[in-house]
């Protein structure tokens, strides 16, 4: 079975691919935009499925459908609520919310794996209403982004907001949330899901290490190789480096 990843994030495509491993399903290709993911259908041989984001770097995914007559079966990945979705909830179209679930993953490949030989002849069905999808994917309140944790202290949980949240940072294979208060508390889930729920007008992912939000940064310095040093009011466990592929971007999201 051949497997595509169209996912505009390259660590959540890395991430779905080490899950689709564990289900013994191997990624051939990973694509990160419209224009990139055209021009490969062009010059390859169509993948029996495809793990389609919708939002791109360049655009809605669904422009690919506009350029490029796919054959393929499609399961949408995306971090929209089930409001948006009835908008191509259609055919064979499967789809998985993000963060992505492991046991919901599992089930739509067995869901496509059960219906292989037709799925082909079903996916040349697929028609889309192109402008339906863009308006309701316009609506910034049809997207709902991570607003509060909870978290165990011994027998009791806290709910921790995202406005009391100084940085997020993982440590010995552990993901940490660090309040204002200076703080420090453990979390289940990664800087990698972290991403695909915060919204990204308010965090950023400096490195492998942090994710910091806009109204944390104190001051940012000028740094070693080409690098940038961003000080925040009450973290002073490491150094908060952002990472030199990274600068450029940090420097558009500051604005």
């Amino acid at each position: 079975m051949i497997t595509l990843i169209i996912e505009d994030e390259k660590p959540a495509a890395r991430l779905l691919q080490r899950k689709l491993e564990k289900l013994d399903v191997t990624v051939e290709t990973m694509l990160h935009s419209v224009e990139e993911s055209v021009q490969w259908f062009e010059n390859n041989p169509h993948p029996d499925l495809i793990f389609l984001d919708i939002q791109l770097s360049d655009g809605l995914s669904f422009e690919i459908f506009e350029k490029i007559d796919i054959k393929s079966a499609i399961i949408f990945t995306t971090a929209y609520d089930e409001y948006a979705l009835k908008a191509f909830k259609l055919n064979s179209i499967d789809y998985l919310l993000k963060p992505i679930d492991e046991d919901d993953l599992e089930t739509a490949v067995s869901k496509f794996k059960t219906r292989l030989p037709k799925a082909a002849a079903e996916s040349s069905n697929l028609h889309l209403d192109f402008e339906q999808i863009r308006q309701m994917l316009s609506n910034p309140f049809e997207k709902s982004y991570k607003k509060r944790f909870t978290v165990k202290i011994g027998q009791h949980l806290k709910v921790i907001t995202t406005e009391e949240i100084e940085c997020f940072f993982s440590e010995n294979k552990g993901t940490y949330i660090h309040t204002y208060d200076n703080r420090d508390y453990l979390i289940d889930s990664t800087l990698e899901i972290l991403e695909q729920e915060l919204d990204k007008k308010d965090f950023f992912r400096v490195s492998r290490k942090f994710i910091v939000p806009l109204k944390a940064i104190k001051e940012i310095q000028v740094y070693t190789n080409s690098r940038l040093k961003v000080i925040l009011p009450t973290y002073k466990e490491d150094e908060v480096i952002v990472s030199r592929e990274k600068v450029q971007d940090f420097k558009t999201w500051l604005g």
